[in-house]
């Protein structure tokens, strides 16, 4: 996960001030976007029902995977 307080952020202003738009690092971007990605993955998927680790295996092993 992304430590955003380590990133060098950057920002472009308008003639007022106002922050417009930010200037990140690519390795930083891309890290965000995978944070994203991982986020949106985990909201998906937050109703979905568990599965216990004991039946996981069973069903691991009755279909040859280990």
């Amino acid at each position: 996960m992304s430590d955003v307080k380590k990133m060098k952020i950057k920002y472009v202003t308008d003639k007022k001030g106002k922050k417009t738009e930010v200037i990140l690092k690519v390795e930083d971007f891309e890290e965000l976007l995978e944070d994203l990605q991982d986020i949106t993955v985990v909201a998906e998927r937050r109703n979905e029902q568990t599965i216990l680790h004991k039946d996981v295996i069973k069903d691991l092993k009755q279909n040859g995977v280990i």
